[in-house]
């Protein structure tokens, strides 16, 4: 094949930005649809791509995009995650016009991306999913039955579900019949599909995921796992490589069972499979990604490799890259997401302006975004404005990285969960590493507090710098050496 001069980023911030830079490394033009009213925010962060102003809708519209990368000369089309990036169609569409989908076969996103297939693929490698059954073609006594056969408490979950959506608990049989209905409801209105599935709610489990890479007409390897247990409303916040209950053993042992998963259905590419582990140490089956996550950093960073640009050069046809069979994770890393919401609000959404924005420095810190001084965030758009990464040699090390971190990265003008972030750090339970999946409800009084409104003086010092000299956060100084903002870390608790 030859090389990619032009790769289309069917996607838009943080992940646009990072699979830009892999992209101009390799000495690629990254083409990007930007919708209009974010070209201005945007153009100095991508400098060097060849950005297209777009129409709302943009990032769905799987035939725009198509005609977009022909007529700006693509050769090829990154999805990055979210929006259409595990559409089959999305992606046959691309094969079909003589474009490379950067990612898996339609074939393979089409399966893994319905978890009752899934959950068959999985058995067919040896691998046992988590307990349950469909209740297509089932009338309500036989539901019953198997419910009861595998024993309450139960979660009833869509067929081609994600991020909770969905998804019911349910503590016993009174309560099966409601939440299948408001399931399947939820199901046909976000999915466009009702079917759903039951399977057994496990007790206090973590989430664990091995990342895969699958090469063209090579192997297929993994590289160790991420723990992704802290979650709120069934979405991850804080993430991990290596994880802390995770030794080489079932590294070894969850590692294979997830390269067997991606060689039964012919996966290509990178992919993440995820897994319930229990109490116990057994671990099943929950689903697959097929796509790079937002949390790949924390594995690039302790495996020293770059998946994005695995991906691309996987895609054009070039060697497999020397690789580290061992699988053996090097320092330990974490990944915070950093949100524009209101954690004593449920977790409600803070669109808006972003008045002034100085990320952190310092060796083992890695920041990607794609936000600067004054910049919008949307209420179009998931609301993460930026994911921290750090890497140390320990995890007390990392911890204590990402808390300073944390509080020296200034975001103002919008509510963010930046102190939420910092009390699950700091937490007895997290830093012992006793905790599961419900970590966020049942610590929820010691994690939770009221940020302070900014104060008069604070806004008119932003207000201030933004009018003096712009929208810049680069660190520049005077001619007299001095910074031309103030330090403003004493602002803040």
């Amino acid at each position: 094949m030859k090389p990619f001069e032009r790769v289309l980023i069917a996607n838009r911030g943080e992940i646009a930005r990072r699979i830009a830079v892999t992209l101009q490394e390799l000495g690629i033009t990254p083409v990007l649809p930007v919708l209009e009213k974010e070209m201005e925010q945007v153009i100095p962060l991508f400098s060097g791509c060849t950005l297209v102003p777009s129409g709302d809708g943009i990032y769905l519209d799987a035939d725009r995009l198509v005609a977009l990368a022909k007529e700006t000369g693509c050769q090829a089309v990154h999805p990055g995650y979210g929006f259409l990036a595990e559409n089959a169609g999305f992606a046959a569409a691309v094969e079909a016009h003589d474009l490379t989908f950067i990612g898996p076969s339609p074939a393979a996103i089409e399966q893994m991306g319905d978890k009752e297939r899934a959950r068959e693929a999985a058995r067919a490698a040896g691998v046992s999913p988590v307990p349950g059954f469909s209740v297509d073609n089932l009338d309500e006594d036989s539901i019953c039955e198997q419910a009861a056969e595998i024993g309450f408490p139960v979660l009833v979950k869509a067929a081609m579900g994600g991020g909770g959506k969905g998804m019911r608990k349910v503590d016993d049989m009174t309560q099966l019949a409601d939440a299948l209905r408001v399931s399947r409801e939820e199901a046909g209105a976000y999915f466009g599909d009702a079917r759903v599935f039951i399977e057994k709610y496990i007790e206090n489990p973590r989430h664990v995921e091995i990342q895969v890479f699958a090469f063209a007409g090579g192997p297929v390897v993994h590289l160790g796992e991420r723990e992704c247990t802290v979650q709120r409303r069934h979405q991850k916040i804080i993430e991990e490589s290596p994880s802390v209950v995770v030794d080489d053993q079932l590294r070894s042992a969850m590692g294979a069972a997830a390269v067997r998963i991606a060689q039964s259905v012919g996966y290509r590419g990178a992919g993440t499979v995820e897994f319930i582990l229990a109490p116990d140490r057994s671990y099943y089956f929950l689903e697959m990604n097929t796509r790079i996550q937002v949390e790949h950093p924390v594995t690039e960073e302790v495996y020293g490799v770059d998946l994005v640009s695995w991906q691309v050069n996987d895609a054009m046809g070039n060697p497999v890259p020397e690789l580290d069979t061992t699988g053996t994770p090097r320092g330990w890393s974490l990944e915070c997401r950093i949100y524009a919401e209101d954690p004593a609000r449920d977790f409600m959404p803070s669109p808006g302006k972003i008045l002034l924005y100085r990320e952190p420095e310092g060796p083992g810190v890695r920041v990607e975004s794609a936000v600067r001084s004054g910049s919008v965030i949307f209420p179009d758009f998931d609301p993460m404005i930026a994911k921290l990464v750090v890497r140390a040699e320990t995890r007390a090390a990392a911890i204590d990285r990402a808390v300073r971190c944390l509080n020296e990265f200034v975001i103002l003008g919008v509510v963010t969960n930046r102190e939420y972030l910092v009390r699950v750090l700091l937490h007895e339970q997290f830093q012992e590493g006793r905790f599961d999946t419900g970590f966020a409800v049942t610590y929820r009084d010691d994690l939770l507090v009221a940020q302070p409104e900014p104060g008069p003086e604070l806004l008119a010092l932003a207000a201030w710098y933004r009018k003096s000299h712009g929208p810049c956060n680069d660190g520049e100084t005077t001619d007299a050496g001095q910074p031309v903002f103030p330090p403003v870390d004493g602002f803040f608790p």
